[in-house]
């Protein structure tokens, strides 16, 4: 059985597909950029403003002191956990994303802070509470 010795022919890339999908690429950028020539159609001078900036700054977190006795102070006033509300929510009317930071005597009446912190989940407060880091 005689071995064929003729040399093979070498695999052609067919460029058909490829092309078309070019062509498929350039039509489809064509008919993109035509919106932005009718944005460019009417000359019109655009005025000019300087950088906005918010009107008022974030309001600082308000802080509730709590004694070791269990009396409420809202900054520096002492306060019944009533009048606190009626702040509590009059701050929360003037600013709806207000802070409160409540600090309670670490020996103190501990359902004093809670009363607190139910009354700031009741008005819908975000509140955190102030601790000192021990040294190590």
């Amino acid at each position: 059985m005689p071995l064929r010795t003729d040399s093979l022919e070498e695999p052609q890339l067919n460029l058909t597909p490829m092309i078309d999908i070019v062509f498929l690429l350039i039509i489809f950028f064509m008919v993109g950029t035509k919106f932005t020539e009718i944005e460019q159609q009417f000359d019109v001078d655009l005025p000019s403003a300087a950088a906005i900036e918010p009107m008022s700054a974030t309001p600082d977190p308000l802080v509730i002191t709590i004694t070791r006795s269990g009396e409420l102070s809202l900054g520096n006033q002492f306060v019944s956990i009533e009048e606190l509300e009626q702040k509590l929510a009059s701050a929360k009317e003037a600013f709806s994303a207000q802070v409160v930071l409540i600090r309670g005597d670490g020996a103190g009446i501990y359902q004093s802070i809670i009363d607190i912190m139910a009354l700031c989940n009741r008005l819908k407060l975000k509140f955190s509470l102030a601790f000192q880091p021990k040294e190590q």
